[in-house]
């Protein structure tokens, strides 16, 4: 049902949005969101518009450059910390509904609603073809499916949920030497699970599972876990002393297991003739499936920051959280207004075989992002808007 709202909710519609709505304790979630948001649009722009150069996971140091490796990993931010403060916000809507159930239920049906959209919108926009060879299963996928196990994990006490999280987190790794033979059923569930791969359609094109979802399992439950730090009742300096102490913990874990290559990364660090690609080579982490190396690194960072954003100054936060507020409608956007700018670029510009325009300079790449960026805040904006005043069910899953 169409239900239009009154004057007055039309007008707040087209204002932008109150700062003083939301606490800091949750400006914060929504400010670190928009930050990764920025990033993951840095990496896109890479994918779409840095053709000729672009990167293997981990990464060749010897055939790729400090600049280009530097955007890479910071980029490495957005899933971990997207997926942690997902099943925080998860944990935050049962609260606010003093429900598991209805945390559970939204969780199950936006999580079917994420998968469906990876399978079809959001495929559309990287290829712009109805009928792909290869569909690329990769975060939007991950997520819903994550939301999906955190529907049914949820029930169980925190501390057995925090216990879950921290084995998958730490101990996946000792199950990189499972496979199953191409072809069967055992494949492919472990393809979705753990080991990165693809699978056969009916059809006859092929799904790439670029986002296996065991550890992202654990990352959702380490972010719901950790809700309870997040009520009105916890004081600003606990919940940040909180943050700050996980954040620190989880770095030194990364330090002594990584200072030895002792376990959780599968690609052993090497020490170098030029000390700048040692260090690249200490930050060459795997992404696919995220090594517990990989996920301690950006999840304590991660925790860091979000202690800090309460802090941050108002301004810049409330700029951030226009992108944190709307970022699924932020994610689509993104890439369609990319791919079109290519598109529309290789009128002008020789363009490769795949049609597209690559660009010379990692410079340039970051300037096109922060072009990008402008255009996607005001819309960003417009949408949380309309979102806020709206009545559709269907608003809640954007």
């Amino acid at each position: 049902m169409d239900i239009h709202p009154p004057t007055a909710a039309r007008a707040a519609a087209a204002s932008p949005p109150s700062p003083t709505l939301k606490p800091a304790r949750i400006e914060s979630i929504d400010a670190l969101r928009g930050l990764v948001i920025l990033l993951m649009l840095v990496d896109h722009t890479r994918e779409f518009f840095f053709l000729h150069a672009q990167v293997s996971d981990p990464m060749d140091i010897a055939a790729t450059s400090p600049a280009l490796f530097a955007t890479r990993v910071a980029a490495h931010l957005c899933a971990p910390v997207f997926i942690a403060l997902t099943g925080l916000a998860a944990f935050l809507y049962g609260d606010a509904k003093g429900s598991d159930q209805a945390a559970s239920a939204f969780l199950f049906k936006r999580g079917l609603f994420l998968v469906a959209l990876e399978w079809t919108v959001i495929n559309f926009a990287w290829t712009f073809d109805l009928t792909p060879a290869t569909i690329f299963l990769q975060v939007i996928w991950a997520i819903g499916l994550s939301m999906i196990a955190l529907s049914a994990l949820l029930h169980l006490p925190r501390s057995a949920l925090i216990a879950i999280a921290g084995l998958i987190i730490l101990g996946h790794n000792l199950i990189d030497g499972v496979h199953f033979e191409d072809g069967t059923g055992a494949h492919a569930a472990w393809a979705v699970l753990h080991d990165r791969g693809h699978i056969a359609l009916p059809w006859g094109a092929t799904a790439r599972t670029s986002y296996p979802l065991l550890p992202w399992i654990g990352v959702i439950a380490l972010g719901y876990a950790i809700g309870p730090w997040f009520r009105a009742n916890v004081s600003a300096a606990t919940r940040r002393k909180r943050l700050a102490m996980a954040g620190a913990a989880a770095l030194v874990i990364f330090v002594v297991l990584r200072s030895g290559n002792f376990h959780g990364e599968p690609l052993p660090w090497s020490a170098h003739a030029d000390p700048l690609r040692t260090v690249m080579s200490v930050f060459n982490l795997t992404k696919y499936p995220p090594s517990a190396a990989f996920l301690l690194l950006t999840l304590g960072i991660g925790a860091l920051l979000l202690a800090g954003f309460e802090r941050l100054a108002p301004r810049l936060r409330r700029m951030l959280v226009i992108f944190g507020a709307a970022p699924l409608f932020f994610y689509m956007l993104h890439l369609y207004l990319l791919h079109i700018m290519n598109r529309l670029a290789a009128t002008a510009w020789p363009a490769g075989e795949t049609g597209l325009v690559s660009v010379q300079s990692v410079g340039w790449v970051w300037l096109l992002a922060m072009a990008t960026a402008i255009p996607c805040w005001f819309a960003c904006r417009w949408f949380a808007a309309r979102k806020r005043a709206s009545s559709r069910w269907w608003m809640r899953y954007l």
